[in-house]
């Protein structure tokens, strides 16, 4: 059998350092911070909504669906309510808020369930 032949390079090999970027930890509390706000915000929203939508469908039990277009049209308008309260919802990420998109909705959701049920009915 043939001997495999070494490959000598004459070229040094290339090290790689890691240098992480600035971090800048007031502006990440501060904007954190804001989250949780905006968070509590959604939350109470969506209680109200869901009480809301609960009561409607009390109300006119055939028309079931006025609670959640209530709910549809709240979420729509999720980004303007939060502007009306002061808020800029253009300092969080999408991601951010397409989270406190999917908490509104099924919190709302399981309010009015909750509330349509034994206990409360």
């Amino acid at each position: 059998m043939a001997k495999k032949r070494r490959r000598e390079s004459n070229e040094p090999e290339e090290t790689y350092e890691f240098v992480p970027p600035e971090f800048d930890e007031k502006e990440f509390l501060l904007k954190d911070l804001y989250g949780t706000k905006v968070l509590i915000v959604v939350t109470a929203l969506a209680v109200v909504v869901g009480i809301l939508a609960a009561c409607l469908h009390k109300a006119l039990p055939d028309y079931w669906w006025i609670g959640m277009l209530l709910m549809i049209l709240a979420l729509l308008a999720m980004k303007q309510l939060l502007i009306l309260l002061k808020f800029r919802a253009d300092l969080l990420e999408q991601k951010t808020m397409i989270g406190n998109y999917m908490l509104f909705f099924f919190l709302s959701l399981g309010i009015w369930i909750i509330l349509l049920n034994a206990p409360f009915a």
